[in-house]
């Protein structure tokens, strides 16, 4: 029991969050519960450490968002939110406070399950042929043990930021599309309107440039994305 990965509901509907946590329980995984994002935070500060965080948007009192602003960027534990089916402006809040990603709700279990497994596979397993050093204009990353670095800078960045980073080093000078890194970083297919892989490079085009990295990454408009090599 002790070796299963652990996570974290938050939610302030207590029927939803037991039934969730039933199914993440069957599908092999430890799981804790908050009903408020004050409890959250108080149980965040205390072991064990869970690795992954699944939090909902709409509470009473602290919201989602409060509890994400007050996490980050001292605490880079993976979060997905809940959101409510439309939410586009909190969906992008969520983002650009550091969430990996999101679902509507009601959400299917199946599909929650799915996210949380591709979450903690790049960020607890890498695989073998992603373990060597990438070095690209003055940035330094190391998928064996997530570290990053601009400039001798370390990046504090959150698993879907450094893996979004890390296909754009893979290809310096290619431009990705939408959609290949919406596949290679979230596993999962790009949807209409689903501004995520923006949301997560204009995160880190702000943590590079706060490292004197600037204008490296450049949008192609329509398409995706170029890390820009250093000749």
């Amino acid at each position: 029991m002790e070796n299963l990965p652990l996570i974290l509901l938050v939610d302030d509907d207590q029927e939803l969050c037991d039934l969730i946590g039933e199914y993440l329980t069957a599908e092999g995984f430890a799981v804790d519960k908050a009903h408020s994002g004050q409890s959250a935070l108080t149980r965040l500060a205390s072991p064990p450490e869970c690795q992954l965080i699944v939090l909902d948007i709409m509470m009473p009192g602290l919201s989602g968002l409060d509890v994400l602003q007050r996490l980050r960027p001292s605490n880079s534990t993976p979060v997905i939110m809940l959101t409510g089916r439309g939410d586009d402006i909190d969906r992008i809040l969520g983002l650009e406070m550091g969430a990996d990603d999101y679902l509507a709700k009601p959400c299917n279990p199946r599909e929650l399950v799915a996210r949380v497994r591709a979450i903690l596979r790049r960020t607890q397993n890498p695989t073998s042929g992603d373990q060597h050093l990438l070095d690209v204009a003055g940035i330094q990353l190391s998928p064996a043990d997530m570290q990053a670095k601009a400039l001798g800078t370390p990046l504090q960045l959150t698993g879907a930021e450094f893996n979004t980073l890390k296909v754009l080093m893979q290809h310096p000078g290619q431009t990705q599309t939408k959609a290949f890194l919406t596949e290679q970083v979230l596993h999962r297919p790009l949807t209409a309107y689903d501004r995520s892989i923006d949301v997560h490079v204009s995160r880190i085009r702000q943590k590079l440039a706060n490292a004197g990295i600037h204008d490296i990454i450049r949008s192609v408009r329509g398409v995706g994305y170029q890390l820009l090599s250093a000749d």
